[in-house]
């Protein structure tokens, strides 16, 4: 049940519903400073991949942290599992990895995964298990009872995101998942991504990798200065726009423009 003054038109397939999202960041005199996120709205459904792509300084990581309620919006609303993001049930249900993992240096690997097992308060039998298994999937079982400061960016991205696993989460927000990995590490990541999405999972993710979002995504939206500039399937945009790919979309939307390809009529003033 939502609770008091507490609306959404979330159905009973949204795991995740944002309406009007506006997020103004102000000064040391409380004036705006700058509004990161723009009247964004956009819904997610259960066990769907949904990506969120733009350029830096679009919105993106604001948009996350509002959804994991480490922000308060400045207007709109926003509802995770049907209730604000601040609720603290909700929060259980929700694995987080973000853009730069913050790890204990001097902790092994299944070290870090039982210590934020403990935070969630599952039992040593479910613990011991659950680490068995994300080791596994994440490829560090050989590693890990190496120290994280001696792991590579690359090592420390997968425990990262094991740790985001480690709750079970109905809910998974990585916030570029694939920073730091070599090619191996990112098809490891797409592969979890389908496994959880096989598993009836719901995962929401940030990414410059355009050509991972095209290949993992059910659907996207595409943020540009704040603002909500595309949103659907993927084949769907790119039909829309008359390109060939995801990456082509992107760059239509956001008005870069390569002068190195002549256009239409450059090419008919040369002829001339």
């Amino acid at each position: 049940m939502a609770r008091r003054g507490f609306t959404t038109r979330a159905s009973g397939q949204s795991v995740v519903v944002c309406q009007g999202l506006i997020k103004t960041f102000k000064d040391f005199w409380m004036r705006d400073r700058a509004r990161a996120v723009d009247g964004v709205t956009f819904e997610i459904n259960r066990g769907e991949v949904f990506g969120l792509l733009g350029p830096n300084g679009s919105g993106k990581s604001t948009t996350i942290k509002v959804l994991l309620g480490l922000l308060r919006p400045t207007k709109g609303r926003v509802a995770v599992f049907g209730l604000p993001p601040s609720d603290v049930e909700t929060k259980k249900r929700i694995g987080y990895l973000p853009e730069e993992s913050f790890l204990y240096p001097f902790l092994n690997a299944r070290e870090t995964l039982d210590y934020y097992a403990k935070l969630f308060e599952i039992d040593h039998r479910t613990r011991e298990r659950r680490i068995d298994e994300l080791l596994d999937m994440v490829g560090l079982k050989s590693a890990q009872f190496r120290q994280v400061r001696e792991y590579s960016k690359g090592m420390q991205r997968r425990i990262g995101l094991a740790q985001a696993l480690i709750n079970d989460p109905e809910l998974l927000i990585l916030d570029e998942p694939t920073s730091g990995l070599d090619p191996l590490g990112r098809m490891k990541v797409r592969e979890i991504i389908q496994r959880l999405r096989n598993e009836g999972r719901t995962v929401f993710f940030s990414s410059h990798e355009l050509g991972e979002v095209e290949t993992v995504c059910d659907r996207v939206a595409m943020l540009h200065q704040g603002e909500l500039k595309a949103e659907g399937r993927v084949q769907d945009l790119v039909r829309e726009h008359q390109q060939i790919n995801l990456e082509q979309v992107f760059l239509k939307i956001i008005g870069y423009h390569d002068s190195s390809v002549p256009n239409d009529s450059s090419i008919h003033r040369q002829a001339a």
